[in-house]
């Protein structure tokens, strides 16, 4: 795996785009889950996908998991949402969501893949208060939450890099 800049990613996407049809997998990374969204083929909406249970014994099977759903959903980069502090600096959740990317890569799995981080502060709490009316039961709630916050990473990435695609091309 290998980190590029937010808007590079988007760009490369583009580029691949002509040749054959490319999506991204929004990632929300947490302590025990890892919420997945991925984006429509024209990368410009993001669904809810899945969650994959986290435990530091199984990072080689997440890295399949993923290898498998690059395949699945041609899938040409991951945005992987990083949470930063109110002086908007990564906070501790952040150091360990890099030290899981950095597992990621190491297994060897998912070479070729790109990355990138964009902020995820209050994707989860947005979901949160969506789904407090529902009562749901707490592994239930956990998980379309987890999926959910990995869509708002996901969208809020690919309305960013489409409207700044969009005024670059009108230049």
């Amino acid at each position: 795996m290998r980190y590029v800049k937010p808007l590079s990613l988007f760009q490369d996407v583009l580029m691949a785009h002509t040749k054959k049809k490319g999506r991204l997998l929004g990632l929300d990374v947490g302590d025990k889950y890892v919420g997945l969204a991925v984006s429509d083929s024209s990368n410009k909406v993001a669904s809810p996908l899945s969650v994959l249970l986290r435990k530091k014994t199984n990072i080689d099977l997440m890295a399949t998991d993923l290898q498998s759903l690059v395949s699945e959903f041609s899938l040409l980069g991951f945005v992987v949402g990083v949470p930063l502090d109110r002086f908007r600096s990564p906070n501790r959740d952040a150091v360990q969501m890099k030290v899981f990317i950095d597992e990621l890569s190491k297994t060897g799995k998912l070479e070729g893949v790109c990355y990138t981080y964009w902020e995820e502060t209050f994707t989860s709490k947005n979901v949160e208060l969506l789904l407090q009316p529902l009562t749901l039961h707490s592994v239930v709630a956990k998980t379309i939450m987890d999926k959910f916050a990995a869509m708002g990473i996901l969208q809020g990435y690919l309305d960013y890099a489409n409207k700044k695609q969009r005024s670059e091309s009108s230049e």
